[in-house]
């Protein structure tokens, strides 16, 4: 079953509530007047409220992914999907918890 592919219009937020700004390299492939993200980008969290137990803020700062498109690719990498997991991360590159995708485009999709 095909899957949206993400792009940098979607709305993607940390587990905590804070915004995920996407970005890409992929200049070439649009859908719905955004660029589809490539498995190799990484984005910037904003406005993370996460606090460990101690009492230290931790908030998460960038989003890693994993499981992109395995039957597609741009340019020799493979596309994010709605469906891709993203690692949400501290500054100090600790895992804090999945990315949640909670809209996308839903007019190209992929494997």
């Amino acid at each position: 079953m095909t899957v949206p592919l993400l792009t940098t219009a979607a709305t993607v937020r940390c587990p905590h509530g804070g915004t995920v700004q996407l970005s890409t390299a992929n200049a070439r492939v649009i859908s719905g007047g955004a660029a589809v993200c490539l498995a190799t980008d990484r984005h910037t969290v904003s406005g993370c409220p996460f606090t460990l137990p101690s009492g230290t803020s931790s908030p998460c700062t960038t989003v890693q992914w994993s499981v992109p498109a395995t039957l597609e690719s741009l340019g020799g990498t493979p596309p994010l999907l709605q469906t891709s997991v993203g690692l949400c991360l501290s500054a100090a590159q600790v895992p804090q918890g999945p990315a949640v995708v909670v809209s996308t485009q839903t007019g190209v999709k992929g494997l």
